[in-house]
């Protein structure tokens, strides 16, 4: 793999075997050539109100679903305020249906790919590292449920024991290595779990988040290792069928306030231009308290750009939110421009900083913004994976 950021490398995965080293572009595009859609969408469980989840049970995968992925983001700092983010980020995509799997004698026979992406923001340097991995694995080197391992690719996995995860990844000299413990229980997103994406067609997923999890471990970044702790956000989803074809991409917030509170918002943007009415989030208050936010209740507005050094995508890294149903607003900046990931396929992700009011009182917070469908095509077309 390569890290698209300032520096390249050369880590030892481009030492493996060539199918075990596929890009996230080159392995979907194998697989578009030889069927892009490889079994009837019947086969594949539909999202649908009512799922009943289950703790911990459903940090496990859901194979009966085409697609679902484990979303760590999170902003750490060192004790002296030296401030990284990072993003780490495992998704599977079915490839042979309920239907299709039974006993195979090849290991070269696979029921799904798995993907990863890793990035770490510094902020004080101005630099984003960025690296993206995919296998079949086919030679046990990523799977899933695995003694303490929920997804793994690889030295990339992210764990579950004695109610409280671990998350661990390294690329070159950018490597990380956390303890997440949760302090809020889970919160199922959309109406009890169930999260429509458009007004018709069976476009929905399962979702839930956990807003709120300690962050403690080393991070290390050019070569150097730093002690930090933090905060992450945690997000789950699983579905067969995700964005309409009218729809290019989505604007995705995570915001965590300095009163305790968290806060997920999120645009699903149309071809037109226009927002669609699925879109939405949810207020968690310091005491899991939640109240659901509909589209009319939001207000958020761009006040700033980047863009690429191509040219090839302009991203609105700059927000103006306000929501008052809550008595809340703010606005949002980022301290590094470039959080640009291009992987395969190009979305912005990365950390934000929040000032704002709320019910008249200041308000402070750090979180992450994504953004997809600015470089041509939304991450949900060229690969399954999508979100929210």
């Amino acid at each position: 793999m390569k890290i698209l950021s300032k520096r390249q490398s050369n880590p030892s995965g481009l030492r493996r075997p060539l199918i075990r080293r596929l890009t996230a572009f080159t392995a979907f595009m194998v697989l578009s050539v030889l069927t892009p859609f490889p079994t009837l969408a019947s086969d594949w469980r539909l999202a649908a109100p009512g799922y009943q989840f289950h703790f911990p049970a459903d940090h496990g995968p859901h194979r009966d679903y085409q697609t679902e992925w484990w979303y760590l983001t999170g902003n750490l700092q060192t004790t002296d305020g030296k401030a990284f983010g990072y993003e780490l980020t495992f998704f599977r995509y079915g490839y042979r249906s309920p239907s299709q799997r039974g006993p195979v004698k090849s290991r070269f026979v696979m029921d799904d790919l798995k993907f990863a992406h890793f990035t770490v923001t510094d902020v004080s340097a101005r630099q984003f590292h960025v690296a993206g991995r995919s296998s079949r694995g086919a030679f046990g080197d990523a799977g899933f449920l695995s003694g303490s391992r929920l997804v793994w690719i690889d030295d990339w996995e992210l764990d579950f024991t004695d109610q409280h995860f671990a998350a661990k990844a390294s690329n070159g000299d950018t490597s990380i290595s956390f303890e997440l413990k949760p302090e809020k229980q889970p919160v199922l997103e959309g109406d009890n779990g169930y999260s429509r994406k458009a007004e018709t067609g069976n476009h929905a997923s399962e979702y839930y988040s956990v807003t709120r999890l300690q962050t403690r471990g080393t991070l290390t970044v050019g070569g150097q290792t730093y002690q930090v702790s933090g905060l992450s956000w945690f997000d789950r989803e699983w579905s067969t069928n995700q964005l309409a074809p009218d729809q290019t991409g989505w604007n995705w917030f995570a915001i965590q306030l300095d009163n305790g509170s968290d806060l997920m918002l999120y645009q699903i943007r149309r071809r037109d231009g226009s927002i669609d009415p699925c879109s939405g989030g949810k207020w968690v208050e310091s005491d899991g308290r939640t109240v659901e936010l509909g589209s009319d209740d939001l207000v958020l507005q761009p006040i700033r750009t980047w863009t690429t050094v191509d040219g090839k995508a302009t991203y609105p890294i700059g927000w103006r939110a306000t929501v008052p149903k809550l008595n809340f607003t703010c606005s949002i900046t980022t301290p590094v421009d470039n959080q640009e990931l291009n992987v395969g396929v190009r979305y912005w992700e990365g950390c934000i900083r929040i000032q704002g009011t709320k019910d008249q009182k200041p308000v402070a917070g750090k979180g992450y913004l994504e953004l997809t469908g600015y470089a041509g095509t939304s991450r949900s077309e060229q690969e399954q994976p999508a979100k929210p």
